[in-house]
């Protein structure tokens, strides 16, 4: 009986907790748009320079990734299993702006000292941290640019996609969709005080001021430089804030889907996230707006979440 009298007590208080308790306001940068306006300069080389580094190489649940009850994945008889995926840190080096991150990578501690990174502790063991074998940490690697990163255009705040932002100076502005700090999950209450240790150096998370898409595509379309050449496009579902990012470059238009879309067989196979994502109905509708634009836009470049397109894995197989 106490420990039924304990539970509805605290139950309330864990289901409130939030992703993150650091502090938020809105982004002064970008500007909302429509994905009409965004579709049509997608024929159009940019000036943008986009580089994906793959931080490190690691293996998570299938079902976490793919949703598996998904026909689809039955008719292919997809079953639960170790699924090899990578952890990305991208650049986008803009020629007037300068150089900003989507996402960060992994920082230098992961490979020097596992306990006292990211993913030490009990939270690194229940993410199998031993599982991640750094390539490139994010210090070593903003080391050998010749200019800082002028802002870090996260895709949400889950620890693998802030896992090196500890690397990132700490006046660099963070940006982020809206609500995503705030987004309440059991689980969270395991791992707030993580998040809340990567960012604690840092200044307010800015979050995107997306508006509903007047052409209805996306949850909110964002011209981040007010000059056509870089978007942010509100795709929740994986988390409330998940955001993708577009970058217009001389070879053409380059999609970050970030985790509204995992894994290459997902991709390919139109099949959305699994366990991982927070609400897979929306998380569904995120993948498939993504994926009709780059129907209309082959010539798009899509950069998944934690797999190359060309690369392989247990599922592709």
């Amino acid at each position: 009986m106490k420990r039924i009298v304990f539970s509805l007590v605290l139950a309330p208080a864990l289901a409130a907790c939030a992703a993150s308790s650091h502090d938020v306001a809105p982004a002064a940068l970008g500007t909302p748009r429509a994905t009409a306006d965004l579709e049509a300069l997608l024929s159009i080389p940019g000036p943008v320079e986009v580089e994906t580094v793959v931080a490190a190489d690691w293996a998570v649940e299938r079902s976490g990734l793919i949703n598996l009850d998904h026909p689809t994945a039955k008719a292919a008889h997809l079953e639960d299993g170790d699924e090899p995926i990578q952890i990305y840190l991208h650049a986008l080096r803009h020629p007037k702006y300068g150089l900003f991150l989507v996402d960060t990578g992994v920082e230098a501690a992961v490979r020097t000292d596992l306990d006292h990174s990211l993913f030490g502790g009990l939270l690194g063991s229940v993410m199998h941290a031993d599982k991640v074998k750094v390539r490139t940490d994010t210090k070593a690697w903003l080391a050998a640019q010749p200019q800082p990163p002028a802002g870090v255009f996260l895709t949400h705040l889950h620890l693998d996609h802030i896992s090196g932002i500890r690397d990132v100076p700490d006046a660099t502005p963070v940006y982020t969709g809206p609500g995503e700090a705030a987004a309440s999950d059991l689980l969270f209450m395991f791992t707030q005080g993580t998040v809340d240790e990567a960012l604690e150096s840092k200044g307010n998370l800015q979050e995107w001021r997306f508006e509903p898409d007047p052409s209805g595509q996306f949850a909110g379309v964002i011209d981040i430089f007010g000059d056509g050449t870089v978007w942010a496009l509100h795709v929740p579902g994986h988390t409330p804030g998940s955001t993708a990012y577009l970058a217009r470059t001389p070879k053409g238009p380059v999609l970050f889907t970030g985790d509204a879309s995992h894994t290459r067989w997902g991709w390919e196979h139109g099949v959305e996230p699994g366990s991982f994502s927070a609400d897979k109905p929306t998380s569904a509708e995120s993948m498939k707006a993504l994926l009709a634009l780059v129907a209309r836009h082959p010539e798009i470049d899509v950069r998944l979440g934690h797999q190359m397109l060309q690369s392989t894995s247990v599922a592709a197989r």
